[in-house]
């Protein structure tokens, strides 16, 4: 059974998938700090289903980007349950996003808030089920990302709506621009199925910029 974790933006998500089957899921958004309601949030899942954690195979997780401290809580709750050596896989958290509307054929532009000024995004294209990556994972300046001229594109990630709010040609509405666990779950599981996998103190974050202390200790 491989568990699908993200807490990379303000909303948590996990999901339970045995055999490429999703037997549960869970979502969260009560305003509440990760450090709140994550655990809980996996642990009422895995009770629902009477599934403990031993009985796990595998742990999938998005390591960004995102929020820094939502990456660092996805990743610690990744690694304590995945302790020694359950195999791992850490997907980015844009294509995660973009896998959950992947039967919405057409220009898929994943996009969560950066702050200052800047989105994180990627492009993807959805043929027939298959998610296609336009470009690798970026930080932009919102304007910078519409002026690549995007065709009818469907805004999909926690900055979704503020990007649609601000993109004055046509595009695509999706009800549930959040993450879910089951997208996780299904952008991960052909890495499991190919071996293509890590033990969990190689999940690493994917900040793609650096931090403010970061910044200040320059």
């Amino acid at each position: 059974m491989i568990l699908g974790l993200d807490s990379s933006s303000k909303t948590g998500a996990a999901a339970l998938m045995c055999d490429g089957e999703m037997i549960a899921r869970a979502f969260c958004d009560k305003g509440l700090t990760h450090s709140q309601t994550f655990l809980p949030m996996i642990a009422e899942m895995l009770d629902s289903v009477n599934v403990k954690p031993t009985a796990l195979t595998g742990v999938a997780v998005t390591v960004g980007p995102g929020s820094f401290t939502g990456l660092r809580i996805g990743l610690a709750t990744a690694q304590a349950l995945a302790w020694p050596d359950l195999p791992c896989v850490g997907v980015s958290s844009l294509y995660a996003a973009a896998q959950g509307v992947v039967a919405s054929n057409g220009l898929i532009c994943a996009c969560m808030d950066a702050r200052r000024g800047q989105v994180y995004n990627a492009l993807f294209r959805a043929e027939n089920g298959v998610l296609i990556r336009l470009c690798d994972d970026r930080a932009l300046p919102m304007e910078e990302l519409f002026a690549e001229g995007l065709d009818n594109p469907m805004f999909i990630g926690d900055a979704a709506t503020m990007c649609a709010a601000a993109y004055d040609k046509p595009h695509r509405a999706v009800d549930m621009p959040y993450i879910q666990g089951e997208a996780v779950c299904q952008a991960a599981w052909p890495y499991f199925q190919r071996g293509e996998t890590v033990l969990c103190h190689a999940l690493t974050p994917n900040y793609l910029r650096m931090s403010q202390a970061e910044r200040e200790a320059m």
